[in-house]
């Protein structure tokens, strides 16, 4: 969010909220998203403080049914990387010399360039007072995303619905060696298993935090409905089903895997690897044209512990 785009949330019309943990309030906020008010204009609508509306979205984008304002494409650098080295030399040779309280007070009421300097800053104080401030805007806040190490920090960051919802901040935030497991959790809890798996094998994040992804999407498989099990199984070609061993799957998500056709030779070598693949699928698998005309994937099938027995002659 910056003073020229206020952040104007809209709800995910794939989320049906009657299926989420929502307070009255918090529903009452998400009814009167309609993309074209920001946080003042709801605080005036409904009469609620701006604090509590702030707090509402945090919910609801924690929930994944508030999408994500379309102001930084994912692949796209953030604005402030090119004058970042200029920001850091100016907190290094300049600021970094204050006592730390004299910093946490200035970084309250800075300007720029000094604002998007304190940025740099490794204490959380400074961070709790930059946010204090009325000019830190989304700008800063990728600064802070991508730069500071401390966990207090990041969380005091991301407190922001507007700044937890910024494509930008998500983006530097799960790059920060730093993040903490609760705020990733926070940041992709309520978000679809394919964008969950993709987290999981990037190279672009760090060790622990692929780690942490890989908990949560097991996490979220146990409890997804099958529609978007099946979704995940098919999308990744059966990638998927590493980070998911050990984890069974219901016989409505057996009974969609089974209504399909497969044309994919990697998809069934990840299935007939997948020690929790039921029976049924297996067996469907072997009536594939794709298997039936390929003896090394009829093989690795019929070696699956789940293989159906062959009847005897």
């Amino acid at each position: 969010m910056n003073e020229r785009t206020p952040w104007k949330p809209v709800l995910d019309p794939g989320i049906d909220l009657r299926g989420l943990p929502l307070t009255p309030e918090e529903g009452f906020v998400a009814s009167r998203l309609d993309g074209a008010t920001d946080v003042h204009g709801l605080s005036v609508g409904t009469g609620l403080p701006p604090e509590r509306i702030e707090a509402a979205l945090e919910k609801l984008v924690s929930l994944g049914a508030v999408a994500p304002p379309e102001i930084l494409d994912e692949d796209e650098p953030a604005a402030n990387d090119e004058p970042a080295g200029v920001q850091r030399k100016l907190y290094e040779t300049t600021l970094h010399q204050l006592a730390a309280e004299e910093r946490a007070a200035r970084a309250k009421a800075a300007e720029e360039p000094e604002l998007s300097a304190f940025c740099f800053d490794p204490l959380p104080a400074v961070v709790h007072a930059l946010l204090e401030n009325p000019r830190f805007a989304l700008a800063q806040a990728r600064l802070v995303a991508t730069h500071h190490r401390t966990p207090s920090g990041l969380e005091a960051l991301a407190a922001r619905a507007a700044f937890a919802a910024d494509a930008g901040v998500r983006r530097a935030l799960l790059r920060n060696p730093q993040l903490p497991a609760a705020l990733l959790r926070r940041l992709l809890g309520g978000r679809r298993l394919l964008e969950q798996h993709k987290l999981v094998v990037s190279r672009d994040v760090p060790e622990q935090t692929r780690r942490a992804a890989r908990e949560l999407l097991r996490t979220r498989f146990a409890t997804a409905d099958a529609d978007e099990r099946v979704e995940v199984i098919m999308k990744t070609e059966g990638r998927c089903l590493t980070a998911l061993a050990g984890l069974p799957i219901d016989g409505k998500t057996a009974g969609l895997l089974c209504g399909r056709t497969y044309t994919s030779t990697l998809l069934v070598q990840n299935i007939s690897r997948w020690a929790a693949a039921p029976p049924a699928l297996i067996a469907h698998l072997l009536k594939q044209e794709l298997v039936r005309r390929s003896p090394s994937l009829k093989l690795l099938l019929q070696r699956h512990p789940n293989a159906p027995t062959e009847p005897r002659r």
